[in-house]
């Protein structure tokens, strides 16, 4: 009777000890500390909660291998060490952590390395006795007793946690086994809900970084937009993810000039973001030193071509309106060709739509030699009641189930049968199109619309 009260009274000491580690362990992850840092506290707390003299955990990693990644106290390397070697200065406990954080295992080496393999944890009662235990010259390293558990939570290992030598200097028991196997169970969940609570909070942390890049882009856009006699204008930016490369911009360069330009940098998210803000900065600059594009936009390539990396470029258009000789010069550097609808109709209730192309390579794809070989100008006329449709290629692209782009051609369609609208009108009605002819499946590309009306009487 006295016997099952002790045990039973032992169970109820396990429960308690299980439940307070995994309170502290609750406590580490809430903090959202690194991985690291967590091991050193189910190591320290192991050695607390067990009564031991010292702890280490062996990571496993992609390989298969073992690292020792947290010790804590005198705990003695699971492979021979030179007797040698404590640094000067350096303390027994500093240079031992230095060994096992350097020392890998490979997976079935040793104890450590068939507990990762098996999975299953090994009690070895007297160290000095078994052939599978290094023996250190040095005292303080001496092996008396150790628990190996696997630290395995849904199949999978996470590595090894080594309790060793009991303080009260008797041999580990059963229920000393037993409560280290318990608490390496416990320790595996909380590896496994660390990992879990980083992501949350790095995603978290990407998420916020991301909005602040999104207001800052937003900065960028005119929203404003400045007002010029004789011409009504609209601009839609709607970016495939937080942020994007696409962007518009408006110059008001004299009473009777005003300068527009729609681009799109290669690739999303950040990296793209940040060329556009600074190929916008440059081009701000640029506009005021001349008013012509295909030079406005040599400089660009000039200034920008060594700070581009390879793999990324910007198409541009660049139009400078001239109302008072109703006309229009502009250049494309690559990008898409500008839709020109004409005020006359031509047919009932469709005008007539011009695609504005023109040679020119993107920003930052080619040397200075051969971008400005290929640059050019070309003019058009503006009369009252034209419209110059400028987008980027996240229209045209836009996909339906069937695979099929949008394309130039319904591009054109939908400009004809729509130039009795106003600019703002002619956008969203755009993107309500794209949005019944696009499919779900299909990620969509950023889109930028920018549109100007001629509506001198």
């Amino acid at each position: 009777m006295a016997s099952l009260r002790d045990k039973n009274a032992r169970l109820e000491q396990e429960k308690k000890i299980v439940i307070e580690f995994m309170h502290n362990l609750a406590v580490a992850i809430g903090e959202g500390i690194p991985r690291k840092e967590l091991y050193q506290r189910i190591a320290h707390t192991a050695v607390v909660t067990t009564g031991a003299m010292s702890a280490c955990i062996y990571e496993k990693n992609k390989s298969g291998r073992l690292q020792g990644v947290a010790v804590e106290g005198l705990f003695p390397p699971q492979r021979a060490i030179k007797h040698s070697t404590l640094i000067r200065d350096e303390s027994r406990a500093r240079f031992l952590e230095t060994v096992l954080t350097s020392e890998t295992l490979e997976e079935g080496e040793g104890i450590v390395g068939q507990v990762a393999k098996t999975g299953k944890p090994v009690l070895v009662e007297d160290a000095t006795i078994d052939p599978r235990i290094i023996l250190h010259r040095d005292d303080s390293l001496k092996s008396k007793s150790l628990v190996y558990a696997p630290l395995i939570h849904d199949d999978r290992s996470y590595g090894v946690l080594v309790v060793a030598n009991p303080t009260n200097g008797l041999p580990f028991s059963q229920m000393d086994f037993s409560l280290i196997s318990s608490l390496a169970e416990q320790a595996a969940l909380a590896i496994k809900n660390s990992d879990a609570m980083n992501l949350r909070l790095e995603k978290s942390r990407i998420d916020s970084d991301l909005h602040l890049a999104s207001e800052v882009q937003e900065l960028f856009l005119t929203q404003k937009f400045p007002v010029h006699k004789g011409l009504e204008l609209d601009a839609l930016y709607l970016p495939s993810a937080q942020v994007g490369g696409d962007f518009y911009d408006f110059y008001k360069l004299s009473s009777t000039k005003f300068g527009v330009c729609v681009a799109d940098v290669s690739g999303k998210g950040v990296p793209a973001s940040l060329l556009m803000a600074i190929c916008q900065t440059n081009l701000r600059h640029f506009v005021q030193k001349s008013t012509q594009p295909s030079v406005i936009l040599k400089n660009l390539n000039q200034q920008l071509e060594q700070r581009i990396r390879q793999d990324m470029f910007i198409t541009l258009f660049f139009a400078i309106i001239d109302t008072k000789i109703k006309k229009i010069i502009y250049s494309r550097a690559g990008h898409e060709p500008a839709l020109m609808i004409r005020g006359e109709t031509v047919a009932k209730g469709h005008s007539r739509v011009e695609e504005l192309h023109g040679g020119g390579m993107a920003v930052g794809m080619v040397p200075c030699e051969i971008f400005d070989e290929m640059i050019e100008d070309h003019e058009t006329n503006f009369e009252n009641g034209d419209c110059l449709l400028l987008y980027t290629d996240g229209v045209t692209e836009a996909t339906n189930d069937e695979g099929e782009e949008f394309g130039i051609k319904n591009l054109k369609n939908f400009a004809s049968s729509n130039n009795n609208h106003s600019p703002k009108i002619i956008n969203r009605k755009l993107i309500s199109n794209l949005d019944s002819f696009s499919s779900a499946q299909f990620e969509r590309d950023d889109i930028t619309l920018l549109t100007i009306k001629n509506i001198i009487a």
